[in-house]
């Protein structure tokens, strides 16, 4: 039988994995104390049976504090080594992503340092226009809700004239660059292709080119037999300046054979963006967010375009795209989630500057974010807020809101705002 003054020695035997212990046998030897001079207790078996129940809990709600303190610890240390030079693996970028919690503006802000590091205080922005040629299209993509098809009452597709006619606006708006992406008309060959950027460069031959995609040199390139670097070689000769990176989604096959099923695959998006920067065609990235994607899908994306720009160089900036599901067939049809959420949207700028050292430009679209998270965005790594975006419609048709134009003079109030400055760039982020 033992007595009260044996249970300092008997409950060492119990530690617990805390530094709270201390305070925790403390209370419990008094407990046994007590317990012991009224006689209810005899033997160590005993103790264990009376203090098994009230053992447990305290040892599983000190456990689970000690896991969250410890995570507590790992990213900030984590965060401390990326801005020493550490290069994120993609076990790490997942951590990230998948943080809740006040970590994550412990994140967002260490997205914020390297921003600064990379790109000083200036906010960017382009002064471009739209230019979408049709919206007739042979694909039916989940999450789309631009495309039309043959027969439909409201199908376009812009004639020389009119689209010489939206050029010479653009001229008059004092546009740096015109954006040009569409359907792919059933009829579309390489030689429409090239004649769309003619028309627009012999219009206005100062104002960059930002067109198409990899989908689309695809389409173009086997309507007409020839290699899809012959049809970038002679989309350059025509007047294009830079090549869009959309139409990489996700670039996780098993997702796009869900969300995309009729655009190219993950390997031939990436052999034609390469093919684009050998003939020195600059690009963007981007990642379209927040359907049926995870965040395993999303940190494979990011090395896909971290791989890339390793061994070309090519990409002039990384652009979230996060889903816009109100009128989109995926959503509708309940295979994709309602989006990505706030806290979702702002790790995915802050994890993708985090992640792709290798890219000095993080743009924050506020077309798909609004005006007020866009500038949350701002303070999470982001860099850049797009263009003005005169005739926006893609997003538009999915649900997005006030879509057409953002002011410059709305973006430096979001700029100053944050103690930071509006700087105005080219298409290839030149100062203006």
């Amino acid at each position: 039988m033992h007595s009260a003054g044996d249970f300092p020695q008997i409950l060492p035997s119990l530690r617990l994995p805390c530094h709270r212990e201390t305070t925790f046998f403390a209370v419990l030897i008094t407990s046994l104390k007590n317990a012991a001079s009224t006689g209810i207790l005899s033997g160590k078996e005993c103790i264990f049976k009376h203090c098994k129940e009230k053992l447990q809990l305290m040892v599983s709600g000190i456990s689970s504090q000690k896991l969250r303190t410890e995570n507590n610890l790992k990213i900030p240390r984590l965060l401390d080594d990326v801005l020493n030079g550490h290069r994120l693996t993609e076990a790490e970028a997942l951590t990230l992503l998948n943080t809740k919690g006040r970590e994550i503006w412990t994140i967002a802000a260490a997205a914020d340092v390297m921003r600064e590091q990379k790109n000083g205080d200036p906010v960017t922005f382009v002064r471009n226009q739209n230019l979408n040629i049709t919206n007739n299209c042979i694909n039916t993509c989940g999450f789309c809700s631009f495309t039309r098809k043959s027969g439909d009452k409201d199908l376009f597709c812009l004639d020389e004239i009119t689209i010489k006619e939206k050029v010479a606006e653009a001229k008059a708006r004092e546009v740096t660059e015109i954006c040009s992406v569409s359907g792919l008309h059933p009829e579309f060959t390489a030689q429409s292709y090239i004649d769309f950027l003619t028309w627009i460069h012999e219009t206005a031959p100062e104002i960059h080119i930002h067109a198409n995609n990899p989908m689309e040199v695809f389409y173009g390139a086997k309507n007409s037999n020839i290699s899809s670097l012959e049809m970038l070689r002679r989309m350059k000769d025509a007047g294009l300046g830079s090549l869009c990176g959309t139409a990489a989604e996700i670039l996780v096959d098993d997702i796009r054979k869900i969300i995309c099923p009729g655009k190219i695959d993950t390997e031939t998006w990436e052999r034609i963006i390469r093919e684009a920067h050998s003939l020195d065609i600059r690009t963007t990235a981007t990642i379209m967010y927040g359907h049926i994607d995870s965040p395993e899908d999303q940190t494979s994306h990011l090395r896909l375009i971290r791989d890339i720009q390793d061994d070309t160089g090519g990409f002039t900036e990384f652009v979230p795209l996060s889903f816009i599901h109100y009128n989109t067939p995926i959503y509708l049809d309940g295979t994709a989630q309602p989006g990505a959420t706030g806290r979702e949207d702002l790790l995915m700028i802050a994890v993708s500057r985090l992640f792709l050292d290798n890219i000095d430009n993080i743009q924050v679209s506020w077309v798909k974010y609004g005006l007020k998270l866009a500038q949350l965005a701002l303070m999470a790594g982001g860099n850049d807020l797009g263009g003005t975006m005169f005739e926006e419609s893609i997003s538009r048709e999915a649900g997005a809101e006030n879509t057409e134009y953002l002011d410059p003079s709305e973006m430096k109030r979001m700029a100053e705002d944050i103690g930071r400055r509006l700087q105005e760039r080219t298409t290839l982020y030149e100062f203006i």
